[in-house]
């Protein structure tokens, strides 16, 4: 497996943002590329289709006096394996169906694994396990929809034009 980590500057709407830049098996990640991977997770291996991703639980994410890992982690974890996986610069989770079926400690790896298993005009379905070593503790079902520009940027109903 290969990584490279490059940073770069790029210019967006003429405001100049440092993004990085990840190759993982030479396929180029386009989405979520600023994202914490101490937090996220770190992809190890990146297909057309298909991610693993590693989740090294850590201290910060801590939920309780025994060392429960608090379950936002693990399913923001789980979202970036999601996202990954469908691989276009302009994904947007729109809907999940996601069970916790064990629950995660501190200093706990969980592997997750995604697999876009539906794909239909602009609309992906992804399944994403979560296992640490062969105990399967998330199971879940995530709904995207990939846009023509960055979210933030479209017109969304309800909102009013700038041409009123």
């Amino acid at each position: 497996m290969k990584i490279s980590k490059d940073k770069k500057e790029t210019l967006q709407d003429d405001e100049e943002l440092e993004i990085n830049e990840y190759v993982i098996d030479d396929i180029l990640l386009k989405t979520h590329e600023k994202i914490n991977q101490d937090l996220c997770g770190e992809i190890e291996n990146l297909e057309l289709g298909f991610v693993k991703l590693k989740l090294v639980t850590t201290h910060d994410m801590i939920a309780d006096s025994m060392g429960l890992i608090h379950g936002g982690f693990i399913f923001s974890a789980a979202d970036y394996a999601a996202m990954a996986a469908v691989n276009e610069r302009n994904v947007v989770l729109v809907a999940s169906d996601c069970q916790f079926l064990s629950p995660v400690k501190f200093g706990d790896i969980v592997n997750f694994t995604a697999k876009v298993r539906h794909k239909e005009g602009r609309k992906r379905n992804i399944h994403v396990t979560g296992h640490v070593l062969d105990i399967k503790v998330f199971d879940g079902e995530f709904k995207t929809v990939v846009t023509e520009r960055h979210v933030l940027k479209l017109k969304l109903s309800g909102e009013e034009s700038d041409e009123e």
